[in-house]
């Protein structure tokens, strides 16, 4: 009885039906257990894998996963695991889907194969990706594994601690060593996601430092407009460091991550810096806060005999 009701809530949720229409009319939709499910949509030889908990479908206008609407305009194959349990994916059905992908040479169709996920739709997509020897992966925040034995440091997920990491597709990763390229984004301020991402050190996985992004790397990246842009590159091959830091660049005008590095600022009693920051950012765009800051700034290094390049304590006007 336990588990109908599972499958019957399941099946009741708002994006079952439609994601079940899209995968059926363009590749394939299957149910992978209980919790599980798989769409599959059959256009390119540029294959999208993406990981994804059905609260996200929930939130989405459209009920579909992160990366639909990706793949639909550029035309790549899209292929999504979704799941409705916060699980890490650890699941025997999930894992015989993804023996029978390669016993059926599904991967070996496509000439690029990308894997994504964040936090623990990241550690899917590294641990998965082994099914698909030379895919390229983009994880962002991902958990290496929940074993005791290896991240007892962490203590976000004890609860969860229960589930197997010790069987298949379990240890991140060492799920890695197949792909070509691997890119872990993490922010070095939020401790265990650093601590994570040092576990996955391998010479072909490149790191990617996200400061002052407080861990939430896949809201704040699509919240500059960039996560689509970065993904699109993995696809079309050229990912690599240096195009991630010019699209990173976006950072500079993305308030969120400005309050957030003011705030460090403010903590560390750094007026001068504050000053700078403030009167960089509000000579390049319309931002209040930061220019009644500037002026507050200005004010209290001119009381001390100091004055910023081209900058008086009546530079910045009142505002709200």
């Amino acid at each position: 009885m336990r588990a109908e009701a599972a499958d019957k809530d399941m099946s009741n949720r708002p994006w079952f039906g439609r994601l079940k229409a899209v995968g059926e009319a363009g590749g394939f939709f299957e149910r992978l257990g209980q919790t599980h499910t798989a769409v599959f949509i059959d256009e390119t030889r540029t294959l999208l894998v993406t990981f994804t908990q059905s609260q996200a479908l929930d939130d989405a206008p459209d009920g579909l996963p992160m990366g639909h609407e990706l793949a639909g305009d550029a035309g790549w194959s899209l292929l999504s695991i979704v799941t409705d349990r916060e699980n890490w994916f650890r699941d025997p059905a999930v894992y015989g889907f993804f023996d029978r992908l390669v016993d059926d040479g599904f991967f070996e169709q496509f000439d690029r194969v990308v894997f994504y996920g964040a936090g623990m739709c990241g550690y899917a997509a590294a641990a998965f990706s082994v099914a698909a020897p030379g895919a390229t992966v983009i994880a962002l925040s991902p958990q290496a594994t929940l074993d005791p034995r290896v991240t007892e440091w962490d203590p976000r997920f004890k609860r969860h601690r229960r589930l197997s990491f010790t069987d298949r597709y379990g240890y991140a990763p060492d799920m890695l060593d197949a792909a070509e390229r691997a890119y872990v984004l993490y922010d070095p301020h939020v401790m265990y996601d650093a601590m994570h991402a040092a576990l996955f050190t391998r010479p072909n996985v490149t790191k990617l430092r996200c400061r002052w992004l407080d861990g939430a790397l896949e809201a704040d990246l699509t919240g500059m407009g960039i996560l689509a842009e970065l993904i699109d590159a993995a696809c079309e091959g050229q990912l690599t460091p240096q195009a991630f830091h010019r699209l990173f660049r976006a950072r500079r005008s993305y308030k969120p991550y400005l309050r957030r590095m003011l705030a460090t600022l403010e903590a560390a009693d750094r007026p001068w810096l504050i000053a700078l920051m403030c009167k960089n950012i509000t000579e390049r765009m319309h931002a209040p806060r930061f220019k009644k800051r500037l002026k507050q700034s200005a004010k209290a290094l001119a009381r001390a005999g100091k004055n910023l390049p081209g900058a008086t304590a009546g530079d910045a006007p009142d505002d709200d």
